[in-house]
């Protein structure tokens, strides 16, 4: 015996598109809608399992509703011979009136009272035009956000008394003051480890007593320039957090 005809209203009717390059997840939404008067199971099924996440991939559609299915590709690497391999059906079925179990409406049904529809799966990739224009509006967005942020700092500065703002310039000069310091003082020993180089490559003989202090001073320079890094990013939380405050 032939099935009956699909009840829900299915949109997209046909086809699900989705848009590349596909190294991220790409979502579209299946709407699926029921007019009838009487509550409807449904099911959504795919050849491809491993390759989409639906959600929710089954329930129950009442009388006069609608819902919407998130349908994500997962990332993959695009292979145009593989596009015919992926198919979806949306299985239905009419909600007996006396029956409330959804498992159990699947299983006393008949296979004349199931319903299908068939979607094929349409894949696009981005021409090069288009993969300009992307990158165009990223930066676009990048700079507006940029913008934003710093009129919000600005707002937020404009709110504080001159005293505040006082402290924190002279705060700020301080802490320029020290990282100056730090600066000044690597740079003498990285002119102090150069010198100790070249001395001893002068040297006919080379030992191990030789290169200790070659080395304590290179572990000297590195010690500065992690303090001279710490210094600089305390400089930017503080301005940050008094910012904020």
């Amino acid at each position: 015996m032939a099935r009956s005809d699909q009840v829900l209203l299915l949109e997209p009717q046909h086809e699900l598109r989705f848009r590349g390059p596909f190294t991220d997840v790409v979502t579209t939404t299946l709407k699926l809608a029921n007019p009838t008067e009487r509550n409807v199971c449904f099911k959504v099924k795919t050849t491809a399992p491993r390759r989409y996440c639906v959600r929710p991939n089954s329930g129950v559609i009442d009388a006069g509703t609608s819902i919407n299915v998130s349908v994500m590709l997962q990332p993959f690497d695009y292979d145009p011979n593989e596009k015919s391999k992926h198919k979806f059906m949306v299985q239905s079925v009419m909600v007996p009136s006396d029956m409330t179990d959804t498992e159990g409406v699947w299983k006393e049904a008949k296979p004349e009272d199931l319903m299908d529809s068939k979607l094929r799966c349409v894949f696009e990739m981005p021409t090069e035009n288009e993969k300009t224009h992307d990158m165009d509006s990223n930066k676009i967005s990048i700079l507006s956000k940029s913008e934003s942020s710093t009129l919000s700092m600005k707002s937020m500065a404009s709110g504080m008394d001159d005293g505040e703002v006082k402290k924190i310039m002279e705060e700020c000069k301080r802490l320029q003051t020290e990282v100056q310091r730090l600066r000044e003082e690597n740079k003498q020993i990285r002119v102090r480890q150069e010198d100790d180089g070249l001395r001893m490559r002068k040297s006919t003989v080379m030992t191990a007593p030789h290169s200790s202090p070659a080395l304590r001073v290179k572990e000297e320079g590195l010690s500065s320039r992690m303090i001279a890094l710490i210094v600089l990013f305390f400089v930017v939380g503080v301005i940050v957090g008094k910012l904020a405050l």
